[in-house]
């Protein structure tokens, strides 16, 4: 049954969900878009949960139920903060479990800035729809030594894959995986089921190296 509880975030309270599943053997954070929420990712989490990899997720500033002005996320380093303290949370529900984290648009933007500040806390990073200026900056990561993957649709025209491609090139160890015939909101889309097996394969195989 999917958890949905709130804590003292850096601009205020913020909501956040667990999906807990069976015997897990990896954690992930998951970071969701503008003018998204936690509620929209309940399929990909429980994809995730029948591949034993447990999500936790929570509301930006501004978004779902968290506070704040809807649709005003604030400064990203306050989102990291609130990212970073997610992941405290999900390491206190399951002590010694590898965690992920995971980022779709200003999700992925946020992701960047909080494995900047953390760049030895996560197992696995992985990246969807990386905004342009996220992608302008590949040094912001430049110290990771976990795994990182982008994945990225073709047809984006919020974020041109041009972007995602150049910041992956740039990046020590990251690898772009291309959806041809998807546009941005590759969780959303028909290749949805495939995106999200090929980021739980990811996981799995960054946990278990």
């Amino acid at each position: 049954m999917t958890g949905s509880r709130f804590f003292d975030g850096a601009s205020g309270q913020v909501h956040h969900r667990r999906w807990p599943c069976a015997d897990p053997v990896a954690g992930l954070v998951f970071l969701h878009g503008m003018g998204q929420h936690t509620g929209h990712y309940h399929r990909f989490a429980r994809a995730l949960g029948a591949d034993g990899i447990e999500m936790w997720a929570l509301d930006h500033v501004g978004h779902g139920l968290s506070e704040g002005e809807p649709g005003e996320p604030g400064p990203i380093d306050d989102l990291a903060t609130n990212a970073l303290l997610l992941a405290d949370i999900a390491e206190g529900d399951r002590p010694g479990l590898p965690l992920a984290i995971m980022g779709h648009s200003l999700g992925a933007a946020t992701a960047v800035a909080a494995v900047n500040r953390a760049p030895l806390r996560f197992a696995a990073v992985v990246l969807c729809g990386l905004p342009r200026a996220a992608a302008a900056n590949p040094d912001a990561v430049a110290g990771v030594r976990s795994p990182v993957l982008v994945v990225h649709g073709v047809d984006d025209r919020r974020a041109p894959i041009d972007g995602a491609r150049a910041w992956s090139a740039a990046v020590p160890g990251a690898e772009l995986r291309e959806y041809e015939d998807a546009g941005h909101d590759l969780l959303h889309e028909p290749v949805h089921r495939r995106v999200t097996s090929d980021v739980a394969a990811f996981i799995r195989s960054s946990v278990q190296a």
